[in-house]
């Protein structure tokens, strides 16, 4: 079983019932996500992790540095 992405913009119930039905009448098995869902690319843990590091930045922990000294750190 190889699984896909549909996104489907509906304007009202009856057409997510219409794709259910689709989806029902080839045997094919769905699952529908919210909206919501879809608009968070990131998971949670990883958005808490990021902020942890700006109000670390802003509260003098961790350093600053520039690219140009980033690159060097790097060679």
């Amino acid at each position: 079983m190889k699984a896909i992405n549909i996104t489907a913009y509906t304007e009202d119930a009856s057409q997510i019932e219409a794709i259910k039905a689709v989806f029902k009448a080839f045997k094919i098995k769905y699952k529908i996500s919210k909206a919501t869902d879809l608009e968070k690319p990131y998971k949670p843990e990883f958005v808490d992790m990021i902020k942890q590091g700006e109000e670390d930045l802003k509260k003098g922990k961790g350093i600053k540095i520039s690219f140009d000294e980033l690159e060097n750190l790097c060679k």
